[in-house]
């Protein structure tokens, strides 16, 4: 049986990903110690930090 969290995740999202975005995926997976779930999250916390920020078009 798998471990009880306090916060259980109950949604699976699959994607389709080809055999060279696979290989990248496996090299992050060996290099950072870190679960393909923990990866994306933190890809997707990254991204949504991105693109909360101000655009700074034309600012400089």
């Amino acid at each position: 049986m798998g471990k009880m969290t306090e916060k259980p995740r109950y949604n699976v999202i699959s994607m389709r990903i080809s055999a060279q975005e696979r290989e990248y995926l496996n090299e992050i997976v060996e290099h950072s110690n870190m679960s393909i779930s923990d990866i994306m999250r933190e890809a997707m916390r990254s991204f949504i930090g991105m693109h909360d920020q101000p655009e700074s078009k034309g600012q400089q």
